[in-house]
């Protein structure tokens, strides 16, 4: 559980409903607020800058992909950290080769493989977001 008296937000862009309501409900359950969208069109024309904690969007989607999301979300809001998912080891090709273009380097870290343990996704976003955690002692 998150222990920050901040609640951390977190913006969810998938076309896969299955993912988002999976996703969300794990994320929800370790005390994040997640918002979800399955277009990423209204995504974008939704977004509000420096809401959000951090970003996770699907690389394949219809009408927008992933990156092309993410170069417009970067021109509303700078400075929200914004990580990418998907199953598909292609696109975490893609992800490696093209990343210098996005104007700033993303880490490793912030490409999150389908799928992925619950455990493990949030731990990686408790790091990325650099929340500190209690422990139920």
């Amino acid at each position: 559980m998150i222990s920050n008296n901040r609640v951390k937000k977190i913006l969810l862009v998938d076309d896969e409903p299955d993912v988002l309501y999976t996703i969300k409900n794990i994320l929800e359950d370790n005390g994040f607020q997640v918002d979800t969208y399955n277009d990423p069109i209204i995504s974008l024309k939704s977004y509000t800058s420096n809401y959000y904690n951090l970003v996770i969007l699907d690389i394949k989607m219809p009408k927008m992909d992933g990156f092309e999301l993410y170069t417009k979300i970067r021109v509303k809001d700078p400075k929200v950290k914004i990580c990418f998912l998907t199953a598909s080891e292609m696109y975490y090709e893609k992800f490696r080769k093209t990343r210098s273009e996005f104007g700033r380097i993303i880490g490793e870290d912030c490409f999150i493989q389908k799928p992925i343990k619950n455990e493990d996704l949030v731990k990686k976003l408790i790091a990325i977001m650099n929340i500190d955690i209690t422990t139920n002692a």
